[in-house]
Order: structure tokens, then C-alpha cells, then sequence
């Protein structure tokens, strides 16, 4: 492999790296079976800077960070960091945080029947002469560092007895402690309520004015501007661009993740939009949540209506979703169902209300692998009816012909194992095992992601067929275009909270990418 002009450079005796550079990455390549996952990306961290790492799902952000620290063996391109003379290659990761560079995941990967002190200093335990574990000293040790931190923690006690935004915390000192030069903190805040947030960010500055760079991945907007100093973004496994945060407002972060030019955008409208006003409700919510997933919020559908949920991957989509349907149990809020209050405890109370959801995810929540086709099918009539009331033979043929023939499933029999189908077909599949459930309302979480353009159409075409025979359908994608092809109305949301509707007049690629970046106020 040729050396690139940076490694040139430094041949010639320039200076290795800039001095207020604590991380430099140069023309990363990795590859994947089948999948350039990354493509001669760069990346640049500062000494005292919090860079936010943004993109969608798939961009290439885990990646790039599993390079770095030993995770993945990339295939090219050189990693430099502050005080160590060449480029690096990091084995594993106990390799990179030999070198300064340290991770906190949002699943804290510390041991939770150990004393914070322990934990703090796991591997690297002060000894007695005697070569035991001096505790009193480890103890004092951590009660120090904590203490740095201005952190009001009983190093004595076990983490299990902290939330888990103390978790981190301490596992962000141990990484501290360790002399870091790099931390990266992957989706740290996902599961954290506001004052919780904010406790970590006051870490992360502090940090900062100690001048460790900090790499910050986060699906959050509203945090990307609270709390970073840089932000750089990947999209499709390649370098979109490294910005100050003052030069990327929110529109124009939300455009670059997404791959539109925003001064470009074409004005797609749908046509024949019905008016709703005085078409009665299928379902009416009020104040629903889910604490750490979902904020409190109303949404309001009508009989024959698709409404959509737009936002970034992480904004709460899914999340509204399964509050609805039970999948994830509402905790405040009220549901109506036909002008109905009704309590769903569970996905099956949903079923039996007339409710049906298409998992974003089909492998891990929608198709049963080692079933036939037939058998996936009719699952969800089969879970209805009961497990005692088998549904006959004749009759499971009968309702697998029947779909395989209507949505065209391409498969060799319905006897054939779901998981030997396309994915288009495995989709087609489990959209199928909901009709035959004759819903009123339907969830469709993702349903035209990884299927070709021929299948997406014609599963487009299902929905809006669907609502024109009276079904009311909540529609969730990431593709604005498809978005406003099929949907009536769609609900915005950013930062686990539902924060407007986009009517008729806004149903423009334009007005959802601004209604998504939301306040300008960082122009």
C-alpha cells in the first residue's frame, strides 16, 4: 500500500501532528462481505474539543470507532494520536486504552456486584507488600478521583446501587484515570432523563477543559448543539464533512445526514388529499409515555387515514409506536380505540382490538427463521384464536394461498422455510400475517427498508389501498419521498418527543426536513 501524503509529510521531517491534534484518521477502508462499509473516510478530534460523530443508521459511525480501537482490522489508511510517534494499529481494545483511547458504551460495561472502587480500578489494583490488594488505599485512591469530579459517590458501595447515569459517570472516570486522551462516548445518553443529561454534560465540559477530545455519537439534535464543539458526519460509509457547529444549523445537519442538497430540494406533493376533519377517530391517545424511551404525548387518527411518524433514527418513532400498541407498556396517558377507552397491557389486548405491528427490525422481531411461510402467516390469527384452538389445515392453506397469491410472494411453496425468502418477500410475508388478522388499525415500522424499488412500490400501493377501504395505518420510514407518497399527515418528532404536525400545506421535502431540524437559532 502506497503511504498517503500525510505519512509522506512526515517522512520528510514535518512535525507528526499539529500539536493541539489529539486524534487523526486518514483515508479509513473496511469492507464487509459485500459491503464497503467504510470508504477513505477521515476523522479529526482536538485536544479540549467534544465532536459530535453523526449519521443515520448505516452510515458508518460504529465502524469507524471499532476501527479505532481494535475492534475491526481495517483494511487502509493510518490512525495518528497525540505522543505517540507513527501511525498506530490497535489489536483489541485494551491495546487502544494502553494508547489513550477509552470507551463508554450506553450499556456500561462494568461489573455491578463490585464496589465503585473495584471497579475503578479493576486490572490495575494498588498492592500490600504482601501483593493482596491494598483497599484502603484503592479506596482513598478512588474516593480522590471522585472527589476531581465533583462526583457525591460512596466509593464502598456496590455500582449496582447507582443509576445508570452514575454508572457512567464512573465509568467515564475510570477512563479519566487512565489518562485518556481519547474518550468516546457511544449513545451515552439514550436511556438518561434531562437532569441526568445535563450532570453528564457537565462531566464532558469538565473534561474538555482538561483538554480531553471527546467523541460524542448521539441520534439527539437538541444535544449535538447543547454540548459539542465540532461536528462531523458520515453517510453510506463515506466522509460527508467536518463542520464547527456554528457552520451547521440543524437543517442543514439534518440534509447532509439525510443525502439531499438542501438549496435543491424539490417540492413533492400528494395529490387527492382527503380532509379528516369529520371522519370519526379509530384511535385517540392522550398523554402517553414511556419513561426513557418516549415523552408524553397526543396523537389523534382518523378512520382511513395514514398518518406518518418522521424524525431521525432515534427520535422516538418506533417508540410512540409501541406505546400505543403495548409492545412497550404506557406508564401515563390515556387510549381510545372507536371512541373507546381502552388499557392495553400487552401486544395481545392490542391483537384483540383490532391493532396490528410490522416490526422495524424483521429478522430479530417479525419472521420466525425456522417456520414455513404458511406457518408465519397465519401466527398472529393462530395467537388470537389461541393456542388450545388450532387453526385446521385446510383453512391455514387456504389463507396462505390466499396472500402468497395476493402481495405475490415469490417462494418456491408455502411449505418452504421463511428464512430461505428475499428480504422483500419476508416482508411481504409478515405484512400478509397481519391482514389476514382483518385489522382496523395497522403499525407499519420500516416496512419498504432493504427491499428493492419494485416491492416498495407495490407495498406503498397496499397501504394507500388499505386506507381507502376504511383502515387507519401509522407509517414510519426513513425516506421522506416515500413518506410523502403515502401519508395524509405526519407527526414530527426529535429527542424522544412528539414537538408538531406537518399538514397539508407543509407535505413538501422542504417543510419535513425543516419541521425535523426544528428552532434555527444556530444559524
Amino acid at each position: 500500500m502506497a503511504p498517503s501524503l500525510y505519512a509522506c509529510y512526515c517522512m520528510l521531517g514535518g512535525r507528526r501532528m499539529d500539536s493541539n491534534i489529539a486524534l487523526t484518521m486518514r483515508g479509513i477502508c473496511m469492507t464487509f462481505p459485500g459491503v464497503k462499509a467504510l470508504d477513505n473516510v477521515d476523522f479529526t478530534l482536538k485536544k479540549g474539543e467534544i465532536r459530535a460523530l453523526m449519521g443515520e443508521n448505516g452510515a458508518g459511525k460504529s465502524t469507524l470507532i471499532k476501527c479505532l480501537t481494535g475492534v475491526n482490522k481495517f483494511e487502509a489508511g493510518e490512525i495518528y494520536v497525540d505522543g505517540i510517534e507513527g501511525p498506530i494499529v490497535n489489536k483489541d481494545t485494551m491495546d487502544a486504552q494502553k494508547k489513550g483511547i477509552s470507551t463508554v458504551y450506553q450499556e456500561v460495561n462494568l461489573c455491578p456486584n463490585l464496589s465503585v472502587a473495584e471497579n475503578l480500578f479493576i486490572g490495575r489494583e494498588p498492592l500490600t507488600k504482601l501483593h493482596t490488594v491494598n483497599r484502603r488505599k484503592m479506596n482513598a485512591m478512588a474516593s480522590e478521583l471522585m472527589k476531581s469530579l465533583e462526583l457525591d459517590i460512596d466509593v464502598t458501595q456496590n455500582l449496582e446501587n447507582y443509576s445508570l447515569a452514575l454508572q457512567q459517570m464512573i465509568a467515564i472516570a475510570r477512563a479519566v484515570d487512565m489518562k485518556s486522551k481519547v474518550l468516546i462516548l457511544d449513545e451515552p445518553t439514550s436511556s438518561l432523563d434531562d437532569n441526568e443529561v445535563e450532570k453528564l454534560f457537565d462531566m464532558m465540559r469538565k473534561l474538555r477543559d482538561q483538554g480531553v477530545g471527546i467523541i460524542f455519537v448521539t441520534h439527539f439534535l437538541e444535544q449535538v448543539y447543547a454540548v459539542c464543539d465540532g461536528i462531523t458526519v458520515l453517510r453510506n460509509g463515506t466522509l460527508v464533512g467536518e463542520y464547527s457547529v456554528e457552520e451547521l444549523p440543524r437543517v442543514k445537519l439534518v440534509a447532509a445526514m439525510m443525502g439531499k442538497d438542501f438549496d435543491d430540494l424539490s417540492s413533492i406533493k400528494p395529490e387527492g388529499i382527503k380532509d379528516f376533519k369529520d371522519v370519526p377517530l379509530e384511535i385517540e391517545a392522550k398523554g402517553l409515555s414511556h419513561a426513557g424511551k418516549i415523552k408524553p404525548f397526543d396523537l389523534d387518527i382518523h378512520k382511513g387515514e395514514v398518518v406518518g411518524l418522521t424524525g431521525l433514527l432515534g427520535s422516538g418513532r418506533s417508540e410512540l409506536a409501541r406505546a400505543i400498541y403495548g409492545a412497550d407498556r404506557a406508564q401515563t396517558g390515556t387510549l381510545k380505540v372507536d371512541g373507546k377507552e381502552v388499557k392495553i397491557k400487552a401486544p395481545i389486548d392490542a391483537m384483540n382490538l383490532g391493532m396490528g405491528l410490522l416490526p422495524d427490525d424483521r429478522k430479530a422481531e417479525g419472521i420466525i427463521g425456522d417456520m414455513s411461510v404458511r406457518e408465519n402467516i397465519v401466527l398472529a390469527m393462530q395467537a388470537k384464536q389461541g393456542m388450545f384452538k388450532k387453526i385446521p389445515m385446510a383453512k391455514q392453506n387456504e389463507i396462505a394461498d390466499k396472500f402468497i397469491e395476493m402481495l405475490q410472494i415469490k417462494t418456491a411453496s408455502k411449505e418452504t422455510l421463511i428464512k430461505q425468502l428475499s428480504g422483500g418477500n419476508q416482508q411481504k410475508v409478515i405484512l400478509a400475517r397481519w391482514l389476514a388478522t382483518e385489522p382496523d388499525f395497522l403499525i407499519l415500522d420500516e416496512p419498504t427498508r432493504g427491499i428493492d424499488i419494485g416491492t416498495k412500490t407495490e407495498i406503498q400501493k397496499l397501504v394507500i389501498k388499505l386506507a381507502e377501504e376504511g383502515k387507519s395505518v401509522i407509517f414510519i420510514s426513513s425516506e421522506i419521498e416515500e413518506m410523502l407518497r403515502t401519508c395524509n399527515r405526519m407527526a414530527v418528532l426529535r429527542d424522544g418527543q412528539k414537538v408538531g404536525e406537518i399538514g397539508t400545506d407543509e407535505m413538501t421535502q422542504e417543510g419535513v426536513m425543516h419541521a425535523i431540524a426544528g428552532g434555527e437559532h444556530h444559524e
